[in-house]
């Protein structure tokens, strides 16, 4: 499911920023809202995952209740959409697979990929990752740990997006929520009304 999607227009640019969003967070949402705004993309769109091969499966929850909270923290936000195309693929969730996926059903659009700098210092872990880079622009956002600078010593095709950091994990999020902690700052209200009415997280 990718909303309002305007197939007619030719060549237009979509970042694919792919994640468990155990739950997505404004860290998640004001990155994407600063490469919107800077032009880098025309749209990006929030891949949910259901199975992340580099992370531990033990405190991820439905896929679709991952959905709905991405859909809740982007509602009102221009020019950014879910999409679910991963939940009917082959598990567990590659990115270049999905990217594929993207490529044959949008031949008219270019794809790009989000990642944060930790991503970067692990690609090399990734499914295919030579072809990602031979066939798709990367954007790299930084991420508390992992020095920025380096990614382009390591990879000099990806592009830097120099956003604010935002020192804020869905580990910690969920750490917060178990012990009752304030996390308001952090989610979007649909989205931490959604937590508490399903009691997610406790």
């Amino acid at each position: 499911m990718v909303t309002e999607v305007n197939i007619l227009k030719n060549q237009k640019h979509i970042g694919i920023f792919s994640g468990s969003f155990n739950p997505i967070h404004l860290g998640h949402v004001n990155i994407v809202k600063h490469i919107i705004d800077i032009q880098l993309v025309d749209e990006v769109w929030f891949v949910v995952s259901p199975c992340n091969p580099l992370k531990s499966q033990t405190e991820l929850i439905d896929e679709y209740l991952r959905l709905d909270m991405v859909m809740f923290a982007i509602q009102n936000v221009p020019h950014v959409k879910a999409s679910d195309i991963e939940f009917t693929m082959p598990i567990p969730s590659y990115s270049i697979d999905t990217l594929h996926e993207f490529s044959r059903q949008y031949p008219d659009f270019q794809f790009s990929l989000i990642i944060g700098s930790d991503n970067a210092f692990v690609f090399e872990q990734w499914k295919d990752y030579q072809e990602i880079l031979k066939n798709y622009s990367i954007l790299v956002y930084p991420r508390k740990g992992f020095e920025f600078e380096s990614v382009k010593t390591l990879y000099p095709q990806m592009q830097l997006v120099a956003s604010p950091l935002f020192d804020i994990s869905s580990t910690q999020i969920r750490e917060y929520i178990a012990h009752k902690k304030d996390v308001s700052s952090w989610l979007h209200p649909a989205v931490l009304q959604y937590i508490d009415e399903n009691d997610l997280y406790q």
